[in-house]
């Protein structure tokens, strides 16, 4: 299998390639970066320095189609779209990190992303790639839109809820914190050190553009369509999202028999860990890899169920995810290649 990865020089591209440099199924071929065309990867990332020594080169789709297997678009939003289609069309399977294919309805992206959105055909085409749920269309895609970061922590914690209907989907509360790591590596004042070391702030109140993302997969498993509260924070870390969420119990049960069904639910997906004790996870206990782990407490004096998912964006919110649709996509074990233990402390 031959792998190219566009958008070399951003954090996402750099953990793709940290994972498929070890995975034992796949060759990275090329990467790709229109910015930094015919400088060495090692030049930008030192730390790969005798490691990967491959040049970085412009982007070219009839080349690719002649020498690549899959593409993985590791790229802002809006550029993925102008290549995909072509790609597809060739024969080509892509996996798509941005949101460029994320949001069935061209008037919903318009509104969150403000830009015209991709060709319809495939949007409609594409395959929502939140590995536990919707494993089986993603054996069949030939295009993955893999979710984002908060949305992957949001939704694994909040769907076996609504599944099991222990919760008012009209009362969901999500309370987001992140890491910097998840605003790229771009410049920018919002996460100056100055500006963000020991400091705490919320951001994009009621506008940040996975809003839409979370609610259309909620709406589509619900079967109802539903509006949240999504309030976003940065952290003063690098990596890492706490994904707290609020909901009212519709008739109440111990936290023991949620526990009992989200690992009833999550049995054989071995990536979501679900804390059998009643402890709560913290970030720091999945940095590095690919797992989601969940704590769950349901309250009798309120009524309410809180559930605490935490997830490494760059990873499992990611470029890990990324990987883990690939193994699915070609019937390799969900675990190839990114089953590292998270690093600790």
């Amino acid at each position: 299998m031959k792998i190219a990865v566009i958008g070399g020089t951003g954090y996402g591209a750099i953990e793709l390639i940290r994972f498929l440099k070890n995975h034992p199924k796949v060759e990275l071929t090329k990467v790709i970066s229109h910015s930094q065309n015919g400088t060495k990867l090692s030049a930008v990332y030192p730390h790969l320095t005798d490691v990967i020594e491959m040049t970085m080169e412009a982007l070219d789709v009839e080349e690719l189609s002649k020498t690549i297997d899959l593409v993985f678009f590791a790229t802002p939003s809006n550029v993925s779209k102008e290549y995909i289609p072509s790609l597809i069309e060739k024969g080509v399977k892509c996996i798509d990190l941005s949101g460029d294919f994320r949001l069935k309805s061209p008037e919903s992206y318009e509104r969150w992303y403000q830009s015209s959105p991709a060709p319809q055909a495939y949007v409609d085409k594409a395959v929502y790639g939140l590995s536990e749920i919707y494993g089986d269309q993603i054996k069949q895609a030939n295009l993955i839109a893999n979710p984002g970061c908060y949305p992957t922590a949001t939704l694994l914690g909040l769907i076996p809820a609504l599944k099991q209907q222990v919760i008012d989907p009209k009362s969901i509360l999500i309370d987001a914190k992140s890491g910097v790591s998840g605003a790229g590596r771009g410049l920018s004042l919002n996460v100056h050190y100055s500006e963000m070391n020991e400091n705490l702030k919320a951001y994009k109140l009621g506008q940040h553009k996975h809003i839409p993302e979370i609610e259309q997969i909620l709406s589509n498993e619900s079967g109802e369509d539903l509006t949240i509260t999504f309030m976003t924070h940065l952290v003063p870390m690098t990596r890492g999202i706490m994904s707290t969420i609020y909901a009212d119990l519709t008739e109440f049960k111990k936290t023991d028999e949620i526990i009992a069904f989200y690992h009833s639910f999550y049995q054989n997906h071995p990536f979501v860990r679900v804390r059998t004790d009643g402890s709560i996870p913290s970030t720091r206990e999945v940095y590095g890899s690919n797992y989601c782990d969940i704590g769950i407490y349901a309250d009798e004096r309120t009524g309410k169920l809180t559930v605490i998912s935490v997830i490494d964006n760059l990873v499992k919110g990611a470029s890990g995810q990324a990987i883990q649709n690939m193994n699915l996509l070609y019937g390799w074990d969900v675990q190839t290649g990114i089953d590292h233990l998270p690093i600790y402390p």
